[in-house]
């Protein structure tokens, strides 16, 4: 699975340079999730950040640890070795290996890995450096918009398009942590509207809730999912805008539930539940003679009139036409069966047996011309469960 499919229904999990940069912790949260991942039956990518740090920090700056982004940089800094560990260890959790590369370097260094994907960060959305050297990698690419201009999203689709590289474009608030009120979920129905060859995204930094984003973004048709993840066992702090654990696997059971909700894709008809048909069925009126009708009547709308309830075998406003000729005499106030009338829908073997499959069953009394199955009997006919009568 290496072209867009592979975006679908993805849930990216951002380890953020296994926070602070220690392989063993590192390793231990892969370990976490994955079991949250297995239990949940979700397909996940693990998601590193690399950066070359020798070279992604001016010389003359490395000692500017009063500059957060440049201290946590340096604090976070691993070597070549540390990386082939946990990407190891990703795939045997049986994970989908990804990375956001921070500089060209780094997007060398995740080819020599093997990683699957590759992420922009909304930050290097219009890096156009790093931007060529990543479609030279000719990876799937995930994109997040962040607050990125509709220009610069818009050359970003159509250079990956030109060069038919797959790419998932995430919606993203880049505020950590992000309030309820900033979301701005509607611009997935945007970024599906412009650009509806792709698979959308929502990518989420919020920390007060870990399902209403959830049963919205998918119901608005986001298929991949994005969150910063984090443990709380070792005494480290915990940023509010990563999740733990168990929110992670509220996040996926949210997921799920979306998704039965949801049913059918929005781009096709739903298929239709029989336990629904069969309720919409004893819904519907039944057809019944209002005099006494003789063989070869051609019936008008002023021979029948509509009633509930339907019987088995019945025909119901459905399937009246106007203008079937009977087959056999008809009392007043008696219902016409399928096998009554010379009918398109009689001649019809699939058709016939749901007729005499649905509704209430004939009153015990009814009397039926020698020669005509029984509802049942010609139920089972119909199904090829019965050759001739018994």
């Amino acid at each position: 699975m290496t072209g867009a499919d592979i975006f679908d229904d993805l849930f990216v999990l951002e380890l953020a340079n296994n926070h602070l940069g220690k392989v063993e912790r590192g390793l231990k949260i892969i370990s976490a999730y994955a079991q949250v991942v297995r239990f949940n039956n979700v397909r996940a990518a693990i998601k590193l950040q690399i950066r070359d740090v020798d070279n992604f920090i001016h010389k003359d700056f490395r000692a500017r640890t009063d500059v957060r982004y440049i201290k946590k940089t340096l604090d976070t800094q691993m070597s070549i070795e540390d990386y082939a560990k946990l990407v190891n260890a990703i795939r045997q959790a049986s994970c989908i290996s990804m990375a956001t590369p921070f500089d060209e370097r780094s997007v060398e260094l995740c080819c020599e890995l093997g990683i699957q994907i590759l992420k922009i960060a909304s930050s290097d959305l219009n890096d156009w450096v790093l931007i060529e050297k990543i479609a030279k990698a000719n990876k799937p690419v995930i994109v997040s918009t962040g607050g990125s201009s509709l220009k610069d999203i818009d050359d970003m689709v159509r250079f990956f398009d030109n060069r038919h590289i797959p790419l998932a474009i995430n919606h993203c608030v880049s505020l950590y942590p992000s309030e309820d009120n900033e979301l701005e979920m509607n611009q997935i129905d945007f970024l599906r509207d412009r650009y509806p060859n792709h698979v959308i995204g929502f990518s989420t930094h919020e920390y007060h809730d870990w399902t209403a984003s959830m049963l919205i973004a998918y119901a608005k048709g986001a298929r991949t999912f994005e969150r910063h993840i984090d443990i709380d066992d070792d005494g480290i702090r915990v940023s509010p805008y990563n999740s733990l654990p168990n929110q992670v696997d509220e996040w996926f059971k949210a997921y799920h539930k979306a998704k039965s909700m949801c049913g059918a894709p929005g781009t096709q008809r739903r298929l239709i539940l029989p336990r629904e048909l069969e309720y919409l069925d004893t819904l519907l009126r039944g057809v019944y003679v209002k005099r006494n009708l003789h063989e070869g009547h051609i019936l008008t709308d002023n021979d029948v009139y509509l009633a509930i309830p339907l019987q088995k075998g019945q025909i119901s406003c459905r399937e009246l036409m106007r203008g079937e000729v009977l087959l056999r005499p008809l009392q007043q106030d008696e219902a016409i069966m399928i096998d009554d009338i010379d009918s398109p829908y009689a001649s019809i073997p699939s058709l016939k047996a749901a007729i005499y499959a649905r509704g209430i069953d004939r009153p015990a009394n009814s009397q039926r011309p020698k020669g005509v199955r029984s509802e049942a009997a010609e139920f089972e006919y119909q199904l090829g469960l019965r050759k001739s009568e018994t």
